[in-house]
């Protein structure tokens, strides 16, 4: 995957709204959860983590910008996950497009979860009523996380005009 397909990990210096987090798979992805996605910095998965895609990521919403963080609050905006994964051989890349919400607090240090509900009662949740979830993943993408590939995350947010 190039660096331009999935940016650079953020350092300040890049647009405010993007965030990149890289990860891995595990061969215990099964991405079958109907209403989340979620990527933990843990470097272990149980089969009971169904909604769990990508171990051992690099950052959490607490590394998160102050300035990315607070365009989440806002109900109207836009957020995208892309999820790109490389497995070596091939590139699979999906977008979850969700929306922020004023009680999202971003400063989880362990995971992030993307929903399909409106549910923001913890501070790990990244974005909110989602069209996508770990199970309607392609599962091509799904099959290449469970060997391993590597996966990053790029969140955008749109903040409301």
């Amino acid at each position: 995957m190039s660096d331009e397909d999935a940016a650079p990990s953020r350092t300040g210096a890049d647009d405010p709204h993007v965030e990149v987090v890289r990860a891995t798979g595990h061969e215990n992805v099964t991405a079958e959860h109907a209403s989340t996605f979620e990527l933990t910095t843990d470097d272990w998965l149980t089969p009971a983590g169904d909604c769990i895609v990508g171990v051992e990521a690099d950052r959490t919403p607490r590394d998160f910008s102050a300035a990315f963080r607070e365009a989440c609050r806002d109900a109207d905006a836009t957020v995208e996950a892309t999820l790109v994964v490389d497995d070596g051989d091939d590139e699979f890349r999906e977008t979850i497009a969700g929306r922020g919400d004023p009680d999202l607090t971003l400063l989880d240090d362990r995971s992030m979860v993307g929903r399909t509900s409106d549910y923001t009662d913890d501070e790990r949740t990244i974005l909110v009523d989602g069209d996508a979830a770990a199970a309607d993943l392609n599962r091509d993408l799904v099959a290449a996380l469970a060997n391993g590939a590597d996966l990053a995350l790029r969140l955008e947010v749109e903040p409301a005009e």
